[in-house]
């Protein structure tokens, strides 16, 4: 065979594989579905300055969608030398204190609801993925009355490393039964929820500027989409990605 191909045979056509149906979209929660105030920087920055620890707004909004108790562990290992258990206990105690407190009237994006109605009714499975902990997450969702809406909502506490680790989006997978990340995409407001689709190997990274990150940012890395929020994603999904 080796020898026909070398007297100028034509090789035989790859085979098209036929392309996989999207079947999971996972959501990050801040900034993506519930809106976003600046919320969680202000409350980091209090409870980092509060503790004898100067980290600026700009670099708290690089760590935007990363784990939050990991954002506190860096800065304390950055500007205290070491990574004092008992410190950083203390200042992500404090942290979620004013988070918590933040979120008592927790808003949603407008038209994210109507958009996840609308995703279900079309047949996806949703889940959830997030920087902050179990504690505030099932607080979020619970005021909302959203937990209906997911087969599975992950948080920074079900993995070893955060965003832009694709770990969370892989738990999301794993609890929805999805086994090809072909079938699984991934929407976020932050240049980390990108950067995690895209390292998961995701179907699609897709990002909203409704939250964290303005639309030029989003759209330095690489993306599939970038969209104003969740409320065009159904329209996207019935489009064809």
């Amino acid at each position: 065979m080796a020898a026909a191909f070398a007297q100028g045979m034509i090789a035989p056509a790859a085979v098209a594989q036929p392309k996989r149906q999207i079947r999971l979209v996972i959501l990050d929660i801040g900034g993506t579905i519930i809106q976003d105030h600046g919320e969680v920087p202000n409350a980091m920055h209090d409870a980092l300055a509060q503790h004898g620890v100067d980290a600026s707004f700009a670099e708290i909004g690089d760590w935007r969608g990363a784990s939050k108790r990991e954002m506190v562990r860096h800065f304390v290992q950055l500007r205290k030398g070491s990574a004092d258990p008992s410190l950083v206990a203390a200042i992500y105690d404090h942290f979620v204190d004013q988070v918590n407190k933040a979120y008592e009237k927790v808003r949603p994006i407008d038209g994210a609801e109507e958009a996840m109605s609308q995703m279900r009714r079309d047949g996806y499975m949703l889940a959830t993925t997030t920087g902050f902990d179990r504690p505030v997450t099932e607080a979020i969702l619970g005021r909302l009355g959203w937990k209906h809406f997911f087969v599975a909502s992950i948080t920074s506490d079900d993995v070893v490393d955060g965003r832009p680790a694709p770990y969370m989006l892989f738990h999301a997978m794993e609890a929805a039964r999805v086994d090809n990340v072909a079938e699984a995409i991934a929407v976020g407001d932050t240049p980390l929820d990108i950067q995690a689709a895209n390292n998961g190997g995701l179907a699609s990274a897709i990002g909203v500027y409704s939250g964290a990150a303005t639309e030029a940012r989003l759209r330095k890395e690489k993306y599939s989409h970038i969209l104003p929020s969740v409320a065009s994603l159904p329209a996207l999904l019935r489009g064809g990605l």
